[in-house]
């Protein structure tokens, strides 16, 4: 994504029916957050300014999309960022006034790291609201499997509540395989080939490899693997200070947490069949490391080689150093 020029910043904090902004030039102005207050807000805007807003689940979409389809410059920054930005000014005070001032704030002092945001591809829009609601099926067949083993340890093996359990265990699933079915069709319609090449990498799997070009849009936008470990909350964090901090080493589990559940159950496999997954287990292990510890590198190792092929656009070679 290219970065944004020097603009006037006006800062955008949306919530569910209404939308408040701010910029130095204007001042405060509140809308509604539906087509009536987008053309509102429009009508005020100049082609010199640039629109900085959170990223707000589903809030901030619309008016993110309504923007950039009427040729305006939007940012969409992570909300953790403008967070840690007000606490370091000390703020106690949060309103949404407030909020749109600091965003605002924070798009002036940051204007030279700001990216340019662009919509998703539509395939990915699809796609992320096939694994939302995966997540969600998911949940439900463990719960529902949860509660089924419960009464089943008791000694109800019949019963209408036994026979429901079974029921909705069996639609959920039978659900979560249509959604799978949907999404594999999209990735393989819109990434065939990277999706051939990524499944051929040993350890990771069909299911895996679709939630990776999923939620990394086939990996565009990424400069290095390193930036995909983090972008997937995989990049180890450790806390220190002086003499007396000695925070555990831990991985941040930013982004999404499906993919990785996915990756952890993959490292498994990864470590039987990957040879050069398999040698960094057991050279971590070796030296001393955990278990868990060797399969979060091991998970590492398998995001830079599906980033590695889809580089190259060749499939896995196992006698490729990367």
């Amino acid at each position: 994504m290219d970065k944004v020029t020097s603009k006037q910043v006006v800062g955008i904090d949306v919530s569910k029916d209404t939308f408040d902004v701010y910029s130095k030039e204007s001042g405060h102005a509140q809308f509604s957050n539906d087509t009536e207050g987008f053309n509102a807000f429009t009508g005020t805007l100049g082609k010199d300014q640039r629109c900085v807003m959170e990223s707000t689940g589903s809030y901030h979409q619309r008016l993110a999309l309504y923007l950039f389809e009427r040729g305006f410059t939007v940012s969409i920054v992570n909300p953790l960022s403008i967070r840690r930005y007000i606490e370091m000014k000390l703020v106690h005070v949060k309103t949404d006034r407030s909020d749109a001032c600091w965003i605002c704030s924070y798009g002036v002092e940051q204007s030279e790291d700001l990216r340019v945001w662009q919509p998703s591809k539509d395939y990915v829009e699809q796609c992320g609201a096939l694994i939302t609601v995966s997540m969600l099926y998911h949940k439900q067949s463990t719960a529902l499997k949860n509660k089924l083993h419960s009464l089943q340890s008791r000694g109800h093996t019949k019963g209408a509540a036994v026979r429901s359990l079974k029921l909705q265990l069996k639609r959920t699933r039978a659900e979560l395989e249509k959604l799978e079915g949907e999404m594999e069709q999209l990735i393989k319609e819109h990434e065939g080939e990277l999706f051939t090449h990524i499944t051929s990498i040993p350890g990771i799997g069909r299911k895996t490899a679709m939630f990776l070009i999923a939620i990394t849009q086939g990996f565009e936008g990424f400069e290095s693997h390193r930036q995909v470990v983090s972008y997937l909350g995989l990049a180890p964090t450790e806390r220190t200070s002086g003499s007396s901090v000695r925070g555990t080493r831990r991985i941040s589990k930013a982004g999404n947490p499906a993919v990785r559940n996915r990756l952890f159950m993959c490292s498994f496999t990864a470590c039987m069949y990957n040879p050069q997954c398999r040698a960094l287990y057991e050279r971590l292990v070796a030296k001393g490391k955990s278990k868990k510890l060797a399969l979060i590198a091991v998970c590492n190792k398998l995001l830079k080689q599906a980033f590695a092929v889809a580089r190259s656009g060749m499939p896995y070679d196992p006698h490729y150093r990367v």
